[in-house]
C-alpha cells in the first residue's frame, strides 16, 4: 500500500482567478503526476497540451498529470483515482488538487476527504488554498458569507489581480485595507500575492502536519504559529473598531468569524480531552469550521496526540512518536462562524481544571459539565 496522497483544496469566490492559478500550476514541473479535480471541463479553460481524453471524464496531460471532473459525489471521483492507481491505469499519483465551485462552502469538501473511512487510508488533507480577488474581493466579502468562510478555513490565502488593484494611489490604500482584513479574518494563514495569475507552487503545498522535506512533523507551521513572530498586527477577532455605521455594515460577516487558541501547559488526561471534544462538537459542531491541535496526554506525555476536525467531524486522532519541537502542553486552534468563544473557553477551563473556575464550579463539573460552561 502506498503512502497517503496529499490533497489540496483550492477555493475562492467567482472570478477570484482559480482557473489562472490552475493553469500556472499545471505548467510547474514540481506538480508532475498531479490529478486536478474540477467541476466541468467546460467551466475551466485548461491551457495545456492534451494527449488523451477518455470518455469517462479523465484528461491525460502531456507531463503525466490528470484532469478529471466530479462525477456525482467527490468521494466517488477520489475513489476512482485510487482504483486507477492500484490497477495500473495511472503510473503515479503524487498529489491531488480539488477545485471547488465559486459559490461553495469549503467545509463539506473537507469533510468528504477527512471523513470517509476508506479514503482516509488513501488520502490526507494537505491544506486549503483560498483565492481572493484584490479588485472585487472586499465587496465579495461584504456580500457573501461563503467568501468569508473560504478565507477563514484557509492555510494559504492568495490575493489575485494585485497588479490591477495597484493601479492608482487610492487603490493602493484599498489593497492595504484588504490585506489587513484578511489577516484579521485568518491570522493563522500565510498571505501571498499573485501577479498575472502566477503563484509559486512551493508556497502553496506541503502545508500539512507532515513536512516531506524533513520527514518529521512541523507543528508550528501547521498550527499557523510560525508566521506570528513576523507579524506586528493585532489579530484580535472582534468587530472592527474604526467607527461609523457604514463600516460596521460592510463588515457584518467579519465579526461572525472567530479564530482563537486554547493553551494549557500541563498534561491532560485522555478522558478529559475526550469529554471536551465530544461536548464541543455536540454543542458547537455546526459553528465549528475547523479545529487543529496537539495535546500532551497524562497517560503517555512523551507521545503527543494530534487532532484535526471540521464541524462535527473529527479525523481519527494520531499519535506522534515524539515531540517535534521543545514546546509541550496542549495547543488548540479553533476557527468558527457564529461560534460562542467565551463558552468554548469556559468549557476548556472546566475540563482542564484551570483556576479561572472557583472550587464549587469544579465540584459541580463532575455532575454537569455543560452547566459550568454556561449552556
Amino acid at each position: 500500500m502506498f503512502d497517503p496522497i496529499p490533497v489540496t483544496v483550492v477555493t475562492g469566490f467567482l472570478g477570484a482567478g482559480k482557473t489562472s492559478l490552475l493553469n500556472a500550476l499545471l505548467k510547474d514541473p514540481a506538480l508532475t503526476d498531479t490529478a486536478v479535480i474540477i467541476n466541468e471541463f467546460g467551466d475551466v479553460a485548461i491551457d495545456h497540451l492534451l494527449v488523451e481524453q477518455s470518455s469517462d471524464g479523465v484528461i491525460q496531460l502531456s507531463d503525466g498529470c490528470l484532469c478529471c471532473t466530479v462525477r456525482g459525489e467527490l468521494v466517488d471521483t477520489l475513489a476512482d483515482l485510487v482504483d486507477r492507481l492500484q490497477t495500473g491505469k495511472i503510473g503515479a499519483l503524487k498529489r491531488v488538487i480539488v477545485e471547488t465551485t465559486g459559490l461553495a462552502d469549503p467545509v463539506p469538501v473537507l469533510q468528504s476527504i477527512m471523513g470517509h473511512p476508506v479514503l482516509m487510508q488513501a488520502y490526507r488533507l494537505d491544506g486549503v488554498v483560498t483565492l481572493v480577488d484584490a479588485v472585487n474581493g472586499p465587496a465579495t466579502l461584504d456580500a457573501h458569507e461563503e467568501a468569508v468562510k473560504q478565507v477563514a478555513v484557509a492555510d494559504r490565502i492568495v490575493v489575485s489581480k494585485g497588479d490591477l488593484a495597484a493601479v492608482g494611489e487610492s487603490q493602493a490604500s484599498g489593497s492595504h485595507d484588504l490585506t489587513e482584513r484578511l489577516r484579521q479574518l485568518n491570522p493563522n494563514a500565510t498571505l501571498l500575492w499573485a501577479h498575472e495569475g502566477q503563484a509559486v507552487a512551493d508556497n502553496l503545498f506541503d502545508t500539512g502536519l507532515y513536512d516531506p522535506a524533513t520527514k518529521t512533523a512541523d507543528v508550528r507551521r501547521w498550527l499557523g504559529e510560525a508566521g506570528h513572530s513576523h507579524d506586528h498586527h493585532d489579530h484580535a477577532h472582534h468587530a472592527h473598531d474604526h467607527g461609523g455605521d457604514h463600516h460596521h455594515h460592510t463588515h457584518r460577516h467579519d465579526s461572525r468569524v472567530k479564530s482563537f487558541s486554547l493553551v494549557y501547559d500541563k498534561p491532560v488526561p485522555y478522558a478529559a480531552i475526550e469529554t471536551f471534544l465530544d461536548l464541543l462538537r455536540s454543542v458547537h459542531g455546526d459553528a465549528l469550521l475547523r479545529m487543529k491541535g496537539i495535546i500532551e496526554l497524562a497517560e503517555q506525555p512523551s507521545r503527543p496526540l494530534v487532532i484535526h476536525g471540521v464541524q462535527k467531524l473529527l479525523h481519527p486522532p494520531a499519535r506522534l512518536p515524539a515531540w517535534p519541537d521543545g514546546q509541550r502542553g496542549t495547543r488548540l486552534v479553533i476557527i468558527g462562524f457564529d461560534l460562542a468563544e467565551d463558552h468554548v473557553r469556559r468549557l476548556f477551563q472546566a475540563i482542564t481544571n484551570q483556576p479561572a473556575l472557583d472550587q464549587p464550579d469544579r465540584a459541580a463539573l463532575q455532575d454537569n459539565p455543560l452547566a459550568i460552561a454556561g449552556f
